[in-house]
């Protein structure tokens, strides 16, 4: 193995190998033995041919004096290219840069992953996913470039006592590829996840939700918390043959196709109600591009604008992202439709093994599977959320949530009535390992699973009942499932989150903005850099544009919002 390889940690002449994988390429710096009708052997044929001929021409005399100028060049040659050849097909990297390259256009082809895992599915692949000719690294063996580091204390500034982002130590892609599991993660005791579906549902009034949710009872609410090998839930999509088709969320035949064809990785965000501006991704690798989906769901309301607006517009895409557009909505506030695609993924893309969910307020500023690597597979856990960067108790953060007019007051107060009487109680450190009940749930990082879907679905079953603050709900799910089969969601630091998206102002703020003449500060977390005036001694201040947000609608015309029952909460 070369120096190089070996600073890569890679494996070479063994199964999954790099050198068995990746061909050559004039001057890639790549070499290897490819037979007797191979570019290798043909060139050293034409190298001897031409010595030859030279030695005829300058005669016996001067023969001495060439071959050892030969075997001179031949010695530069080797140490500038490292050629190295032997009876088991092997190569030489010359230097890090060439590693990207020749991963991305050899060794990981876009379309080598099996359907997986869709319904009973995963008990049958779970041991059976296998790439031809990849290049695979295994923590065990591989010295971790991110090994010791950990994230510095935050700067002290008085002037600035905000949320910031920390340092995040990432891999390259082609390491993080590499490093991904061959083999799915075990999901602990549920094996079969399927999903209720019943065809011309009559709507239950009698129970909270919605027709899309399936309104289901309190006892079957209950009943999905006891975890079995194989189990049946409410998870949307109710009605219809597929999710898609004629559930409400309604997609066109040929976008559920396309997202049917997506394998390994999607990143996923939504607009509705033409609330937020789409951000572009940056700093994406070429491999990530032809190797993960991109997908932004968007309602008729938003395509329009940004048909209108986008210069980047072309066939329903944007950029990196791929836009469809979701009709019959179930849901009249948009906000907890955008719960669906959120919590829901696994349903939306059923051959899918890992998803990133991006609010679409966040900007993307690091390649997807660094993300997959840093938070999921380092830490071999299969779901990650941040944190709230101040707030780690549902009592507080329903207090917040009513403060600055998030929802009304009357259901947030229902909801965490109920689930106080459910046995919910103030965060403190005596829950560690937990460190938090309370998410910073604008990013989602995990592997479709049996365990992470069931999470989700019941998460969503949680607003789809009570509110869509799903900040609220999701201690909940969490601490009932991990009382039954030990598995909870990896909850990461904010600052670490900040790292990899940066977020930007809502469309009516920027419009605000634009409308008064003012030019939008850059979409950091960082407060953007101001020059000091000359002989003055502290920067201009600077005034941040206000704008009044509208509240966000109790429910939909197609839900009911129970009442508050005297007795206690048994008969909701």
């Amino acid at each position: 193995m070369s120096g190089s390889a070996a600073s890569l940690g890679l494996r070479t002449g063994s199964y999954g190998s790099l050198p068995a994988a990746v061909g050559g390429s004039g001057g890639g710096g790549v070499a290897r033995k490819t037979g007797a009708r191979g570019w290798a052997l043909r060139g050293e044929k034409e190298r001897l041919q031409l010595l030859h001929r030279a030695l005829r021409l300058v005669g016996r005399r001067r023969a001495g004096v060439l071959l050892l100028l030969a075997v001179a060049s031949a010695a530069v040659f080797c140490s500038l290219f490292a050629v190295v050849k032997d009876d088991s097909s092997s190569i030489s990297i010359v230097n890090n840069y060439e590693v990207p390259n020749a991963i991305q256009k050899s060794v990981y082809p876009s379309t080598t992953r099996p359907l997986m895992m869709s319904g009973n599915q995963y008990s049958s692949v779970v041991n059976k996913i296998e790439i031809p000719n990849r290049l695979h690294l295994s923590y065990a063996n591989f010295t971790h470039p991110c090994e010791g580091f950990s994230v510095p204390p935050p700067l002290v500034d008085k002037k600035r006592t905000g949320p910031r982002p920390c340092p995040v130590c990432y891999v390259s892609v082609d390491q993080a590829f590499a490093l991904m599991p061959l083999q799915a993660s075990t999901s602990p005791v549920l094996k079969n996840l399927n999903y209720i579906s019943e065809e011309g549902i009559i709507a239950n009034l009698s129970s909270p939700g919605s027709a899309f949710g399936g309104h289901p009872s309190l006892e079957q609410r209950n009943e999905s918390f006891n975890i079995n090998e194989s189990m049946t839930v409410h998870c949307g999509f109710v009605r219809g043959k597929k999710p898609g088709q004629g559930t409400g969320f309604d997609i066109k035949d040929d976008d559920l196709l396309e997202m049917e064809q997506c394998r390994e990785l999607v990143v996923a965000s939504a607009i509705f109600g033409n609330y937020d501006m789409i951000q572009h991704p940056r700093n994406i690798s070429e491999f990530s591009k032809a190797n993960a989906c991109f997908y932004m769901f968007v309602d008729e309301e938003t395509e329009a604008y940004v048909k209108n607006s986008s210069s980047l517009y072309n066939n329903n895409k944007v950029g990196l992202w791929r836009l469809v557009v979701v009709r019959n909505l179930p849901y009249e506030d948009p906000r907890r439709t955008g719960k669906i695609p959120k919590l829901l993924l696994h349903r939306l893309f059923p051959n899918v093994r890992y998803s990133v969910w991006i609010d679409a307020k966040l900007e993307l500023v690091a390649d997807p599977y660094l993300l997959l690597e840093r938070f999921l597979w380092r830490k071999n856990t299969t779901f990650a959320i941040s944190r709230h960067y101040k707030r780690f108790d549902v009592f507080e953060e329903a207090e917040a949530n009513k403060a600055a007019g998030k929802y009304d007051n009357a259901s947030i107060d229902y909801q965490i009535e109920f689930y106080r009487n459910e046995g919910l109680s103030h965060y403190s450190p005596a829950k560690f390992p937990i460190t938090s009940d309370v998410p910073e749930g604008c990013v989602i990082i995990r592997e479709h699973i049996p365990i992470t879907n069931l999470f989700t679905c019941l998460w969503f079953n949680e607003v789809d009942r009570f509110t869509s603050r799903d900040q609220i709900s999701f201690s909940t799910v969490r601490d009932k499932i991990r009382a039954r089969v030990g598995w909870m969601p990896e909850m990461f630091l904010d600052c670490e989150r900040r790292n990899f998206v940066v977020q930007a102002y809502h469309r009516e703020l920027l419009e605000q903005m634009i409308a008064s003449g003012r030019k939008p500060p850059s979409t950091t977390d960082a407060p953007p850099s101001r020059k000091l005036r000359p002989g003055s001694r502290k920067a201009p201040p600077s005034k941040k544009p206000s704008v009044k947000r509208k509240k966000e609608k109790k429910s939909s015309s197609r839900r009911r919002v129970p009442k508050p029952l005297a007795g206690g909460m048994g008969a909701m």
